[in-house]
């Protein structure tokens, strides 16, 4: 009877091992690998140019001489990058312009209303004509101008057209004056 016993014991365990083996190779048989694939494209890069300055030209003592963003003195910024991207905008602007040595200084301001965007460009932008975009936009204030809208048009041109005033006080320094005016643009996406 032990031996039985011990055999039947045996063929249990030999046929829990089987069943087990068994359950294992139909698990491993249910199980497949897929390899995916991403992708990515970088899109072209932007670039900024200074195509003209601010110029008030001559300026007398003690008369404001102001410059439309539609004249050809006018600043004029032209961007190229990706075809109908939007793009964050920032213009770091003058409190004043100063002599080269640094020993007077001019005020210039710029109204809510100084800056125009042509979004609609084919070729280097133009203020006295523009295509089409947003006008009369405050150069302190870009960013978000185009409220999701592209800024780069379907050329992958935009340009951006800046007018001011200068306001000499009646003792000015005789003297050719500058400022800086720093235009940074950027992708807006994700």
């Amino acid at each position: 009877m032990r031996t039985s016993s011990r055999k039947s014991f045996s063929v249990i365990i030999l046929a829990a091992i089987v069943v087990v083996l068994l359950m294992s190779n139909s698990m491993v048989m249910a199980q497949d690998v897929a390899n995916g694939t991403t992708t990515a494209t970088v899109v072209a890069a932007l670039t900024v140019t200074a195509s003209s300055p601010l110029a008030f030209g001559t300026v007398y003592q003690g008369v404001p001489k102001s410059i439309s963003k539609n004249v050809a003195d006018a600043a004029v910024f032209d961007i190229t990058g990706q075809a109908n991207a939007d793009l964050l905008l920032y213009v770091s602007l003058p409190e004043f312009i100063a002599t080269s040595t640094g020993d007077d200084r001019m005020v210039i301001s710029f109204t809510a209303t100084d800056a125009d965007i042509d979004t609609a460009l084919v070729g280097a932008g133009d203020p006295a004509t523009f295509v089409g975009g947003w006008q009369a936009e405050d150069p302190h204030n870009l960013m978000g101008v185009a409220g999701g809208d592209p800024c780069l048009g379907d050329a992958g041109l935009c340009a951006i057209f800046i007018g001011g005033k200068v306001i000499p006080t009646l003792d000015q320094t005789a003297g050719a004056y500058t400022g800086d005016i720093i235009l940074t643009v950027a992708y807006q996406g994700t």
